[in-house]
């Protein structure tokens, strides 16, 4: 079945729904039972639990095969990572359900970015609601990133990052992840984290900045020491930061700040709030939008909060931009 006809069937309220809840999820922990009554209020609805890889492949797999028509995720940034990288192995794209995000994890990009940022259960609802009454449908398009290297599978997902930004995530893995916070009060700890590395860092290993030689499309080459750098295919990232301000007509936002910035107290602001067009490459601060790039690194990345290293420093890790993915928003 295509894209085309799951929608007309979400269109006209003949749509087969799926779900699949990750009940390790930061915000489906605190709120399983309200989300639970949520889900049951939906007619129909087919719930698959999952909890790792092997499970999520799983319940992907049975909600496939069950022919649904939109594909509801409650959990985090790291299940959606791990659903994606699944789909994009099972089915092309075009035979994929509509997908929708709802934040049940710790952190939240995808779904916030989408405007998604009631909590579960209200979401939920609304989706009821809608199933009961259809209309056309209000769709959003994405591209996924595909990270790609000599000797590994491809990884998709919707944000890579490397230097004091995995740093920060690997962070999150400690035992601080384990006092139970969540949400924006979780992620505001480890942003600040980040911050004070980016202000006071010094070149122990959890402050340590990243070398890496970053080739654009277009061939001009940057090779550097980089403080952080990050490639989106999200508009806005946690807590509302957009820290690119690339103009080009490309899917990826691309952006790097250097050792050797200047002025990063003032330049903060701008940096993290979309402001970044006042910032000047001389000054170390870079950002543009493309459709491809390379990596050329040895050192440790992040995509979606999940922690990945480069297999072989010798081989470029090669990022492209898939074309968007459809998730509904309601």
């Amino acid at each position: 079945m295509t894209l085309q006809t799951r929608i007309e069937r979400l269109t006209t309220g003949a749509a087969r729904v799926g779900c699949l809840l990750n009940p390790m999820g930061g915000q489906v922990r605190k709120r399983k039972q309200a989300i639970w009554q949520a889900l049951d209020e939906i007619p129909g609805i087919l719930v698959c639990e999952a909890t790792d890889a092997i499970t999520f492949k799983t319940a992907i797999d049975r909600l496939i095969q069950a022919d649904i028509d939109l594909l509801v995720i409650v959990a985090g940034d790291g299940t959606t990572h791990a659903i994606l990288g699944h789909l994009f192995t099972s089915l092309a794209l075009d035979g994929w359900p509509v997908l929708m995000t709802i934040p049940g994890g710790t952190t939240n990009m995808t779904p916030l970015d989408l405007g998604v940022h009631d909590k579960p259960e209200q979401t939920l609802r609304r989706l009821r609601a809608y199933l009961l009454q259809p209309s056309t449908p209000k769709l959003v398009q994405r591209p996924v990133l595909c990270i790609e290297q000599n000797g590994m599978k491809p990884i998709y997902g919707m944000f890579f990052a490397v230097g004091l930004v995995a740093r920060g995530v690997k962070f999150s893995r400690s035992p601080v992840k384990q006092i139970g916070i969540t949400g924006g009060i979780f992620t505001a700890l480890i942003m600040l984290r980040s911050l004070i590395g980016m202000v006071f860092g010094r070149r122990q290993s959890e402050w340590a900045p990243v070398t890496m030689t970053m080739t654009e499309a277009n061939g001009r080459i940057h090779q550097g020491t980089y403080l952080f750098a990050l490639v989106s295919a999200l508009d806005c990232l946690l807590l509302n930061i957009r820290p690119y301000w690339g103009k080009e007509p490309a899917p990826l936002h691309v952006t790097a700040v250097d050792q050797h910035h200047q002025r990063l107290w003032r330049s903060l602001w701008p940096l993290l709030s979309g402001g970044g067009q006042i910032l000047q490459e001389k000054d170390g601060y870079y950002s543009h939008n493309t459709h491809s790039l390379t990596l050329q690194m040895d050192d440790e990345y992040i995509v979606d909060g999940e922690l990945y290293r480069s297999t072989r420093p010798q081989d470029p890790l090669r990022i492209t931009a898939t074309d968007p993915v459809t998730f509904l928003v309601l």
